[in-house]
């Protein structure tokens, strides 16, 4: 398995020194950024930060429904402590 790593890592070092123009960064970074490719990375972000956002949106609802639900069952439980020193 440590082997396949090795072989795997110098056979990505070895394309990028015979295949810079491949190995180079983004479009956004060294080409122009108003390229169709560059907007669609920029639209790709986008997306995956909405994405990020509903999922902790949907955390905070989700403890937020825990937190009301608790609340009402300790309300609930506070009905039925003692009546006139006698135990339900």
């Amino acid at each position: 398995m440590r082997c396949q790593k090795t072989i795997a890592l110098v056979v990505a070092a070895v394309i990028a020194v015979l295949f810079p123009t491949i190995a180079e960064a983004c479009p956004v970074c060294y080409g122009d950024s108003d390229s169709a490719m560059a907007q669609g990375a920029n639209n790709a972000v986008l997306f995956l930060l909405g994405v990020v956002l509903l999922v902790q949106a949907g955390f905070v609802a989700l403890f937020y429904t825990f937190w009301r639900r608790s609340t009402a069952l300790r309300r609930k439980r506070e009905q039925f402590r003692l009546i006139q020193g006698m135990r339900l």
